[in-house]
């Protein structure tokens, strides 16, 4: 039987840019199934991490610049563009809701790939509807359909509960990573989701 690979993300973050890059080889390298689970990190710092917060306020500024190195080594390793957003922390709630809509067209690769490209990559406020409008466009969904569901609660009540999970797991940020239901948190874990992967039974 498959392994269960669950991938919690929030676009708003750029380690889950980073791990979100890199999940579907992963899971494709080990026959595992994926399973998309977007949330709305901040509801997860509001709960169960409020020292994010703290941290943002009060920096500490020698870990505040390896921080800044360390992601953009990750961040050329990878290939990947990740700037500094004008806008941050950004309200992604509505992005976040709309991946339900791209699921439903088995578009939420495409679709998570372009929000975190325009957000880490372009600077765009993806909390904006023009700046979501393109994005819906490109991907391939119906933009009148799209942002009439992001508006229903169903849409809204998904978020929350995916959100509300995986603090109930023992969740406390974004990405988090379960391999048949075994926690692993951040891009770096990576290689320990691999090799859980391969080693358990």
């Amino acid at each position: 039987m498959a392994k269960k690979l669950e991938f919690f993300y929030d676009c708003s973050s750029p380690w889950t840019y980073l791990a979100f890059s890199k999940i579907e080889e992963v899971a494709a390298r080990h026959h595992a199934d994926l399973v998309w689970r977007p949330i709305l990190v901040g509801g997860v710092f509001n709960a169960v991490n409020p020292s994010v917060y703290e941290s943002r306020e009060r920096p500490v500024k020698a870990k505040a610049r390896y921080y800044a190195k360390d992601l953009q080594d990750w961040a050329h390793l990878y290939k990947l563009k990740i700037g500094q957003p004008t806008v941050f922390p950004v309200n992604s709630v509505k992005a976040m809701r709309g991946a339900f809509v791209a699921m439903e067209h088995g578009k939420i690769s495409p679709y998570s790939r372009r929000v975190f490209e325009v957000y880490w990559g372009d600077d765009r406020d993806i909390s904006q509807d023009d700046v979501l409008r393109p994005i819906v466009r490109e991907v391939g969904l119906d933009v009148d359909e799209f942002f009439a569901k992001i508006a229903q609660q169903p849409y809204k009540d998904k978020l929350k509960a995916n959100t509300d999970e995986l603090i109930q797991r023992g969740g406390f940020g974004s990405p988090t990573i379960f391999v048949d239901g075994e926690m692993f948190f951040g891009n770096d874990r990576l290689v320990l989701v691999e090799h859980a992967l391969q080693h358990q039974h």
